[in-house]
């Protein structure tokens, strides 16, 4: 369970806009003029409690990624972190938009992380695919 506090009487509590849906809507706390090219830091006002193994992922919000150009920069949220959670964004749009307080600006996923590793001489492993990286598979 993953618990969810106000910071301030003005924030939103995290909602889940569908019973389908994997994300909780992040909401703004105050206003934002956006122009082109710019990045933005967005309270929440909420504050998380992640149980440990798990971490939030926050991710844009598809509304605003199509009509506005704007994305999510920097979203993770370990379950050790106990601030406010912050929305980091950039308008990759030609553009100025408005936020105001009360939008819904991005979305969190939460989901379990393994943090158990080991170094080791060899990986053991082999594919089709071996080491090939970008553009390997095709476009």
């Amino acid at each position: 369970m993953i618990k969810f506090l106000k910071l301030h009487n003005y924030a939103t509590e995290p909602t889940r806009a569908t019973d389908g849906s994997a994300g909780f809507d992040l909401y703004a706390t105050d206003n934002h003029t956006v122009w082109p090219g710019a990045r933005v830091k967005i309270p929440t006002g909420i504050q998380l409690d992640i149980p440990e193994g798990y971490a939030g992922f926050i991710w844009p919000r598809s509304g605003m990624a199509i009509k506005h150009g704007f994305d999510i920069l920097a979203g993770l949220i370990d379950s050790d972190f106990l601030g406010e959670v912050m929305v980091a964004g950039i308008n990759h749009g030609d553009r100025m938009f408005e936020i105001r307080r009360g939008d819904r600006v991005a979305q969190i996923v939460f989901s379990p992380v393994l943090t158990i590793s080991k170094m080791v001489s060899d990986i053991g492993k082999e594919s089709e695919r071996g080491a090939g990286g970008f553009g390997s598979t095709g476009l």
